[in-house]
């Protein structure tokens, strides 16, 4: 398994370095994104570069687009059109599509003269072109829009759930978002409702997106949360709701933030300015003078706020910054490393 390397900025170009703050990858890039699936994009001649772990750009071609990598293969445009780059920086699926998704179990839905189907990592249709829309495989099963209609079919491109929904969204689990007239529901994978489409579709929202098996529902201004049964088990009531982390979420109440368990009941006393989602036992949190901290899931104090923003932890460490300089603390709240 790959070890974790955190982005670190100098002098305005970006690196990267280890968990123990050693530079690994010399700060050289204009732009650079966090490590996924073993490789971070850069920005190297005005165009976005793959980059290994190792520092090393994948520089073989040369594209106008490059998305992430899944199961070893990353979509890549040129000009209009697109196709399939490997690990080494080879073209593995040549550029041919008129669009392309990500690969998951082992396909990937993609547009070839304006109908979709999929395609395995060898480059051949596993299922013809006859959809006017596809989503990507989970558990088996993809969304895919035909007319005005979605549904999900199986890995022969036949439908397991008929096309009776406006939208259909992939399988997270055993269920899955629905939407009818502008709502969305969940089913599960033998098609049966479990949640009546009710909730609103929030624009640049992850509408009905579980986190630690539960999921925001939004009902005019109020949040609330519903589970992977399809239950309302928080109605919406609050003015605002974050993702559930380590049993937590984060609630607004009248102005002030706080937490709340599974069940509704307050874990963490409304109280904050501001805060956010709890991971490795802790979440950050913003006090009325404006600086960030962090607390347990008990809401004792860990770090002292004297940050002006943070990020939650990852792989032990939080990305902080003081005065527009970058740095990195560890679970006491001591610097691994900081931007000079």
């Amino acid at each position: 398994m790959s070890k974790p390397l955190f982005k670190i900025r100098e002098a305005g170009k970006y690196g990267f370095m280890d968990a123990m703050g050693e530079v690994v990858i010399e700060p050289q890039y204009v732009e650079a994104e966090d490590f996924y699936n073993g490789f971070s994009r850069v920005r190297f001649n005005d165009r976005t570069v793959p980059l290994d772990q190792m520092g090393r750009l994948l520089l073989r071609h040369v594209f106008h687009h490059v998305g992430l990598f899944e199961e070893g293969l990353a979509k890549v445009q040129l000009v209009q059109k697109w196709g399939y780059l490997d690990e080494r920086g080879r073209l593995a699926i040549p550029i041919q599509f008129d669009d392309a998704g990500d690969f998951s179990e082992g396909l990937a839905p993609v547009c070839m003269d304006g109908s979709f189907g999929y395609v395995g990592a060898d480059g051949h249709f596993a299922i013809a072109p006859k959809f006017d829309w596809a989503g990507e495989f989970q558990g088996g099963l993809a969304p895919v829009t035909e007319g005005d209609s979605s549904g999900y079919v199986d890995r022969n491109g036949e439908y397991v759930i008929d096309p009776l929904f406006d939208e259909c969204q992939p399988f997270q689990g055993d269920v899955a978002v629905i939407v009818r007239q502008g709502r969305w529901g969940l089913v599960d994978k033998s098609g049966k409702l479990l949640l009546k489409p009710q909730f609103d579709l929030l624009t640049d929202y992850s509408n009905g997106e579980f986190f630690d098996g539960m999921a925001v529902a939004v009902q005019g201004s109020k949040y609330g949360f519903v589970n992977t049964a399809g239950e309302v088990v928080i109605p919406p009531q609050y003015d605002f709701a974050g993702d559930f982390g380590e049993g937590l979420a984060l609630v607004e109440d009248n102005g002030k933030f706080g937490f709340i368990d599974k069940m509704g009941v307050q874990a963490i006393k409304p109280g904050f300015a501001d805060a956010g989602v709890f991971s490795e036992g802790m979440a950050q949190v913003k006090y009325h003078h404006d600086q960030w901290g962090f607390m347990d899931t008990t809401g004792r104090l860990l770090i002292q706020p004297m940050f002006d923003a943070v990020l939650p932890f990852r792989d032990g460490l939080a990305w902080v910054s003081v005065g527009g300089k970058w740095g990195y603390v560890n679970g006491w709240g001591d610097w691994v490393w900081r931007e000079r």
